[in-house]
């Protein structure tokens, strides 16, 4: 109810200027009043915060699927689960880390049911939103950081600033030790160094994909697992595999729990391989789509003659406008056919979005992809499916799990890119699926 008002607020009473100054405080108020009515769980449990631009909801199921392998009781928090021991449900709100005390509920109900380990999501605007304030963390993880939600920060070094904002928080925890696993390989980790440094009683580990090149070089050559088929999932496992060690998990374990990882819905998912390859994924800044696309062209499918054909979700209206003809831009470069589609327009006119998308697209180079736009996402899922030869790879990205399209007035539209592409294709529908 809340919320609900404060949304109603912000549209219609409040002017723009002055809600900014009331939200601050009306989010560290629920940040601490849960956990005061809570009894402040997360002392009890040992808590492990995952950020990063992409990859942070396989990287705490990776983590997950360790520590269960290696015997432990584990509560996880993402943008797509809620799982406390043995009872996994679909996230329960459309924002990653919520209000409303839902995050400290979490911690409650893990607690009570005698889970040793929480592992959550942390994002940016959860963090300027206080809601990762009265928690005491144990670690923090950060994966990498490229451009998103500038505009809705301001600027990249704000959101880089709220990213930082959650490693130097740990200092605030009770917790004896605290840990701050850092990838390496990212140009911004001496940043999250430094954070790291600010805090007292640490331990301070630095991974790179390099950790575990070997490993799931191995696995890969032995079982090919679906979700080895995206580099960037090196790069999740060693986050993984890091979080592993400082928690003493054995080798063995850790490569028992790489070998039977089953690919997330939405996130690199093939629907199908033969005759032609359909792969869904939640890929929405121009990085993640364009190692989607360098993935896919170099994967084991692609042939001599293959062709990638490309539905490509328009950006979600009201936010990140700058990278709009980014995405256009990059799927000219890879995809031999593009179908330019319907997202999350929001209050924004669909259409324009569109536009703004096909306009980051060359129209004084040769030769470029023959370039559709389709508004409605069905009708362009149906099209690349049956533009798909043998030996094709129809590549939809900008929804992956997601269930609803956000249009117009707070309008929700039920959806699913994977049920679409089962219906057409006329396959069972698969578990995730159902």
């Amino acid at each position: 109810m809340f919320e609900t008002v404060l949304r109603f607020s912000k549209k219609y009473l409040i002017p723009k200027p002055v809600f900014r100054l009331i939200q601050p405080p009306y989010h560290y108020f629920f940040a601490l009043l849960g956990a005061l009515i809570c009894g402040a769980p997360s002392k009890k449990i040992f808590v492990i915060g995952v950020t990063g631009t992409k990859g942070k909801t396989t990287a705490l199921e990776m983590m997950n699927a360790i520590l269960e392998m290696g015997g432990k009781k584990t509560a996880l928090f993402s943008s797509t689960a809620r799982k406390i021991g043995g009872e996994r449900k679909k996230s329960p709100a459309e924002t990653t880390m919520p209000g409303r005390f839902a995050l400290q509920r979490f911690f409650q109900e893990a607690v009570r049911a005698g889970c040793a380990y929480a592992l959550v999501e942390v994002t940016s605007e959860g963090v300027t939103q206080h809601r990762h304030r009265f928690i005491h963390w144990d670690a923090a993880v950060f994966l990498n950081i490229h451009p998103e939600h500038v505009e809705a920060h301001g600027s990249f070094k704000a959101y880089l600033g709220a990213k930082l904002d959650f490693f130097r928080y740990l200092k605030h925890s009770v917790k004896e030790k605290k840990y701050f696993l850092i990838n390496k390989d990212d140009p911004h980790a001496p940043d999250f160094m430094e954070a790291a440094d600010k805090t007292k009683k640490k331990e301070v580990v630095l991974f790179s994909r390099d950790d575990v090149s070997k490993i799931l070089g191995e696995i890969k050559e032995e079982y090919n697992p679906d979700w080895l088929s995206a580099d960037f999932n090196f790069e999740n496992a060693a986050s993984a595999n890091a979080v592993a060690k400082i928690l003493g998990i054995k080798d063995e374990e850790i490569r028992e729990a790489f070998r039977n990882f089953k690919t997330l819905k939405g996130r690199m998912d093939f629907v199908q391989k033969e005759p032609f390859a359909v792969v869904i994924d939640y890929a929405h800044t121009p990085l993640s789509l364009l190692s989607v696309y360098e993935n896919l062209q170099r994967g084991l499918f692609f042939k001599k003659g293959s062709r990638l054909i490309c539905v490509l979700g328009s950006a979600s209206g009201g936010r990140d406008k700058w990278k709009r003809p980014e995405l256009g831009k990059i799927a000219a470069h890879h995809c031999d056919q593009i179908f330019i589609t319907n997202e999350d327009p929001y209050d924004e006119d669909p259409r324009k979005i569109m536009e703004e998308i096909k306009s980051g697209i060359p129209d004084d180079e040769a030769p470029m992809p023959k370039t559709e736009l389709v508004l409605d996402r069905r009708d362009a899922i149906e099209r690349a499916i049956f533009a798909a030869g043998k030996g094709d790879v129809v590549a939809i990205t900008g929804k992956g799990s997601e269930e609803w399209i956000h249009a117009k007035d707070g309008a929700k539209i039920p959806w699913d890119d994977r049920r679409v592409v089962e219906e057409i294709l006329k396959i069972p529908a698969s578990r995730d699926s159902s």
